[in-house]
């Protein structure tokens, strides 16, 4: 997953000149990147302790890099998204495809199987089965048509190898069990279609306990289903995933999960207090138990960002026109009510977050928890990045940022997913039931 050195340098001095001005880093890094002779690997000081290390974008691409929470299976199958062609989030809103992928030197991670949260009732729980089923087999399907690039991943080995050949790692998570009605049992089939993690809720309490951001709690934690879903995640070998639930269902997750868990994609309370945000004393319990915070990148939930009086105002007109439930719209209504918030944005552009303060929701938990505990979920075509970092081809700055703050070289490779596999092999190690072979797809 190499790019050159001339494109690498270009962008990274680029977000230096912008961000810093012409820093001591990026004079030295301009110098590396003349092209004064064929050598390309002019070392540079590093930012905090002068020790020589090679430049930072060759650098970051030495390390295998994870995100544990990829949202772009949702557009898979929309009418201008092609994987295989290099987009814009400036001109077309996406984040993630394969070219910029290996521009940015990422290697996979978690394909997400997202589906709305809606009615708690048979015929609805059957038509989200259907929609994850759907979900599930579009990411196999990226995988086959793909697959000199891309492969399915079943168990860490899996990915060790398919990095080992050049290939970018496809695991699969459930966000929302909503799906599987009130058939645990159905989990098993996810399972060998290549599931690997799953989260009980999403937006909403549902039938597997409360959310953090549902109005009122509805079980004080896990349901009695809810706790049917811990078990067979543990018996399979699934990662169990704390993001978007309440914290007293978090709280139930630890006190009933024989694996540690993963936050995919959550943050600091203590620095943006966020229902989505997790407080300091159930991050340290999470880690205590030897599980992973995976630090979300989605603006909302990293500071208080306040719309225009202009954009509030098309968004009550777009709430009004269409309504706000999306579970209950049919496809045709969620189509026009995203091209019509498209429209508004392009008029008056929704309030973003920024790198830096990413990086203080990322360096207070790394603080606060240890470097063994944490890594990236950034929530990509999701609704995550800030200005600074708006699609994957900036995860080198996140490398020079931890390089700044005084971070080693094994810091970063347990943050760019050492950290999170550590937890997938735990995971794998203490699964109770042995499940037939999975039908790979390449």
């Amino acid at each position: 997953m190499r790019r050159t050195l001339l494109v690498v340098c270009t962008q990274l001095m680029e977000i230096l000149n912008m961000r810093l001005g012409l820093s001591a880093l990026a004079a030295a890094l301009l110098a590396a990147c003349t092209p004064m002779s064929d050598e390309v690997g002019t070392q540079i000081s590093a930012p905090n302790d002068g020790a020589s290390v090679t430049d930072i974008a060759s650098l970051h691409e030495s390390f295998t890099v994870y995100d544990s929470h990829l949202d772009i299976p949702a557009i898979f199958h929309t009418a201008d998204y092609d994987f295989g062609d290099r987009g814009s989030f400036e001109e077309d809103g996406t984040q993630v495809d394969l070219p910029r992928m290996r521009e940015g030197g990422l290697d996979g991670g978690f394909w997400v199987i997202y589906t709305a949260q809606g009615p708690l009732t048979e015929v609805a729980y059957r038509a989200a089965r259907n929609q994850a089923l759907m979900r599930m087999s579009s990411i196999r399907e990226l995988a086959a048509k793909y697959h000199e690039d891309l492969e399915l991943a079943f168990t860490a080995d899996d990915a060790d190898r398919i990095i080992s050949e050049g290939k970018i790692v496809v695991f699969q998570s459930m966000e929302n069990a909503y799906p599987l009605g009130e058939d645990v049992s159905l989990l098993e089939t996810f399972y060998i279609g290549g599931l690997r993690m799953v989260s009980p809720a999403h937006f909403r309490n549902n039938q597997f306990g409360d959310s953090a951001t549902d109005v009122s709690p509805q079980y004080d934690g896990l349901s009695p289903l809810g706790e049917e879903l811990v078990r067979e995640a543990n018996r399979l070998g699934l990662i169990l995933d704390g993001s978007h639930v309440a914290d007293t269902t978090v709280e139930d997750m630890l006190e009933l999960s024989t694996t540690p868990i993963i936050l995919s994609h959550s943050g600091p309370k203590a620095i943006y207090d966020h229902p989505r945000n997790v407080p300091d004393d159930l991050l340290l319990r999470i880690a205590e138990d030897g599980g992973v915070i995976q630090v979300n990148a989605l603006g909302a939930y990293l500071e208080e960002l306040t719309p225009t009086p202009e954009r509030a105002a098309g968004l009550a007109e777009i709430a009004e026109e269409y309504g706000t439930d999306f579970a209950s719209m049919s496809p045709e209504t969620i189509a026009k009510v995203r091209a019509a918030r498209a429209e508004l944005s392009k008029q008056h552009p929704a309030p973003r977050s920024t790198f830096e303060k990413y990086m203080e929701h990322v360096l207070y938990t790394i603080e606060l928890v240890g470097i063994d505990h944490v890594g990236m979920g950034a929530d990509w075509d999701g609704g995550g990045g800030v200005d600074g970092m708006s699609d994957v081809t900036y995860l080198p700055i996140v490398t020079e940022a931890l390089l700044e703050a005084g971070y080693t070289e094994d810091d970063l490779v347990k943050f760019w997913g050492g950290n999170m596999m550590r937890l997938l092999r735990e995971v794998e190690a203490a699964k109770t039931s042995e499940i037939g072979s999975p039908n790979v797809v390449n």
